[in-house]
């Protein structure tokens, strides 16, 4: 990198610190930091969940899967995004909206409590931060390979430098901020991936190199399963993908939440969805085409698209695609602060602390500020510790980690809100939960803490989530649990329409009740805004 180069990434740290700003004065309460308020537009929903989604692994992790196996890269990973997302665009989003509107909740966990219990709210909101902890810090971690890549600084001040620009735009102005940073990083993404594509057909050949290349790479490179990536996997990973990608992991369940209406969640998810189709083939054909234009040093190929980039584009527009690294990880890492941010001011800390429960409309959202730092902080010190023997690489981390122990934390969160599973309570949230995480264990650890080598990649990822359903639905109809209070909050979620009670929904009389003014503000806000 050049001076201009330099010149382009200083410039969109600035945009973005600016943007943070500017949205400071959108965000009056936690309403507004979590949930902008439910005034977010449709398309602008459509647009941050898709790139909340995104990091630099993808251009790390994923592109030394495209480097080594090729078309598997997008077949077993963005493909079974846009079509979870496009199932969920129908079944949950709508439903997740209507936390906000109707149960007035400004964190989508908090109508856990009312739905199961405390002890079932509280045991997948701790697992599930320190589950982010982890995730994010693999994301800081990727970024800052990136960064070493191009400018030689070391890993742990890659990870300083985007952790501090990031925790001052979301920090500032909450998910407002998120979504318009996500915005025009989406805007730079796609100049600087149109740019990468047409570099690389340069090389190849020009226009024509999209049909006449695949000749060229190695044999396999066009077969959609490979590797560990087997069918198998795919069949999995889609189903992971679905409870993941449409709130699972809770970042993306704050898009939804603030829209105006549930029709608009809808059209949010339709959105991301056709944008999970298209947008990675632009981004993945460089990626196949790698192996023809450099050759990877990194035994994972993790460093062949910063390798490729140095070598096919001019200074300045190098400087962008570098700035396409960065929109993509701090996009999703400012999603999952916030996200995490919610869940434990609005969940953890009432639950462990009486003045938590009284904090006022000023002091919740300084709470939600500094949670968000703490978080922040927390996943840049693990960043430093992702190459470890505990860890093993980036890769293993996004794809292990969290692929394997998502599910037993949204399996009760996400059927939750679905009509079918009302007898499914504490019991069966729980018991699924724990037998997941315990599953997640066995298949990748032995009993003294040594890695498990013998257990295919399919099955480490998809056991504990398997395992989890499979509890979840038996006890509910071995031990039913379902009250009126909680088929009324289901029916609150199910009832059609965007009105406050939609169509027939009963109000349980603890649904929707807040501790405090603050919260008495949040509820007629969002009771008028729905």
């Amino acid at each position: 990198m050049n001076s201009l180069d330099w010149t382009v990434l200083i410039g969109y740290f600035g945009v973005m610190i600016a943007i943070g700003v500017w949205s400071h004065k959108r965000v009056d309460d936690v309403s507004d930091f979590f949930t902008a308020g439910g005034r977010m537009p449709w398309w602008l929903s459509g647009i941050s969940h898709h790139m909340s989604g995104y990091s630099a692994v993808m251009f790390t992790g994923y592109a030394g899967i495209s480097y080594q196996y090729g078309l598997t890269s997008m077949v077993t990973w963005s493909l079974p995004i846009a079509i979870g997302i496009g199932i969920g665009a129908k079944l949950f989003a709508p439903r997740l909206n209507r936390l906000r509107s109707r149960l007035h909740v400004a964190s989508p966990l908090e109508y856990l409590k009312d739905r199961y219990n405390i002890q079932t709210q509280q045991a997948l909101a701790w697992s599930g931060l320190l589950l982010k902890i982890v995730d994010v810090g693999a994301k800081w971690a990727a970024i800052a390979t990136l960064l070493a890549v191009f400018t030689g600084i070391t890993i742990t001040q890659g990870i300083l430098i985007t952790g501090v620009i990031t925790a001052v735009y979301c920090t500032v102005g909450g998910l407002w901020a998120d979504a318009l940073t996500e915005l025009g990083q989406f805007i730079i993404q796609l100049i600087a991936g149109v740019a990468m594509l047409v570099a690389t057909m340069g090389k190849l050949g020009g226009f024509s190199a999209i049909w006449t290349v695949w000749d060229k790479l190695p044999s396999g490179h066009t077969d959609p399963t490979a590797g560990p990536y087997t069918v198998t996997f795919l069949l999995a990973y889609l189903f992971i993908k679905a409870f993941e990608y449409n709130g699972g992991m809770w970042n993306q369940a704050q898009r939804y939440m603030a829209t105006d209406s549930a029709r608009s969640a809808t059209r949010s998810a339709t959105l991301s969805s056709l944008l999970w189709l298209v947008w990675p083939v632009v981004l993945f054909f460089p990626m196949w085409c790698a192996p023809l234009l450099v050759h990877a040093q990194k035994p994972d190929a993790s460093d062949s698209y910063a390798l490729m980039t140095e070598s096919l584009l001019p200074h300045g527009l190098l400087g962008l695609v570098v700035v396409g690294f960065f929109s993509h990880t701090m996009a999703m890492c400012s999603s999952d602060a916030n996200a995490i941010s919610a869940v434990f001011t609005r969940d953890i800390a009432p639950a462990v602390s009486r003045a938590a429960r009284e904090w006022s409309s000023r002091t919740g959202l300084l709470a939600a500020r500094v949670s968000t730092l703490g978080f922040l902080a927390l996943s840049m010190a693990l960043a430093t510790q992702i190459n470890s023997p505990t860890f093993k690489d980036i890769i293993s981390v996004v794809i292990k980690w969290v692929a394997g122990l998502m599910g037993p934390i949204a399996i009760p969160f996400m059927l939750g809100l679905l009509r079918s599973f009302r007898k499914s309570g504490p019991t069966a949230a729980l018991v699924s939960w724990a037998a997941g995480l315990l599953a997640f264990y066995f298949t990748n650890y032995h009993l003294d803490g040594s890695v498990n080598t013998g257990v295919a990649l399919e099955w480490q990822v998809s056991l504990p989530l398997a395992i989890s359903l499979v509890l979840y639905v038996l006890i509910g109809f071995v031990k039913p649990e379902d009250t009126p209070e909680r088929d009324a909050i289901i029916a609150k979620v199910n009832a059609d329409g965007d009105g406050p009670d939609g169509a027939g929904a009963a109000v349980p009389a603890q649904a929707g009740a807040r501790d405090g003014a603050r919260d008495r503000k949040v509820t007629g806000r969002e009771g008028a805004d729905g």
